[in-house]
C-alpha cells in the first residue's frame, strides 16, 4: 500500500474529489470539494488521481501530545490540575486547641487543600516506583502497596474538598 503525501488528490466513492491535507498513522484528512473536511481510514477504498510523495509524518501532533502526557503522568512527579470544590474556595481552616491558653492555628482551605493534593501525588509516585522496582520481590511490592492503599483510605475524609469525584482518595474497597 502506497502512503499518500499531503497534496495528493483522490476520488472517493462517497465524498467525491478531494485533496489530502493531513496524514496521521491511521487516517487521511481530506478536504473534499462537495462535503468539506472529512477523515478517512488510510486503508479505505478510493481512486488516486494524483499522488504526492512528500515526506509524510505518520503520527499527528495530537498523538505525540497524548503519548507524552501519558508518559509524564506515569513516570514523573508532575501533577494534574486538581480543583477545590467551589463551596470551599476562599474559606479558612481554624484549629483551636483544647487548652485556651495555647494559640490556635488558622490557614486558608486552599493552602490546606494544596498540601493534601501534594501528599496524594507523592503517594502515587511512591506507588509507581514500588511497582517498577527491580529490587523488591512480588510479596514486598504487595505489602507496600497495601500500606499505600490504607494511607489513601485514611485520607478519604478530605474528599469533601475535591471538586471532581474522580480525583478523590479511594481506600480499600470492602468485599
Amino acid at each position: 500500500m502506497q502512503l499518500l503525501g499531503i497534496g495528493s488528490r483522490i476520488n472517493h466513492n462517497e465524498f467525491g474529489k478531494g485533496v489530502v491535507t493531513n496524514v496521521t498513522s491511521k487516517q487521511y484528512w481530506v478536504t473534499f470539494m462537495d462535503s468539506g473536511l472529512e477523515t478517512i481510514d488510510i486503508d479505505s477504498e478510493f481512486e488516486v488521481i494524483e499522488a504526492c510523495e512528500d515526506e509524510v509524518d505518520t503520527i499527528s501532533f495530537a498523538e505525540v501530545e497524548s503519548s507524552l502526557v501519558h508518559i509524564l503522568k506515569k513516570w514523573s512527579d508532575a501533577s494534574e490540575v486538581v480543583n477545590i470544590s467551589d463551596k470551599w474556595k476562599g474559606g479558612k481552616l481554624i484549629m483551636e486547641p483544647g487548652d485556651t491558653n495555647l494559640q490556635g492555628k488558622e490557614m486558608t482551605i486552599d493552602s490546606f487543600f494544596h498540601k493534601i493534593t501534594m501528599v496524594r501525588d507523592r503517594l502515587r509516585v511512591m506507588e509507581q516506583k514500588i511497582n517498577s522496582s527491580k529490587n523488591l520481590d512480588e510479596q514486598e511490592k504487595i505489602d507496600l502497596q497495601q500500606y499505600i492503599t490504607r494511607s489513601y483510605g485514611s485520607l478519604t475524609s478530605f474528599n469533601v474538598l475535591f471538586k471532581m469525584k474522580s480525583q478523590q482518595f479511594i481506600g480499600q474497597k470492602s468485599k
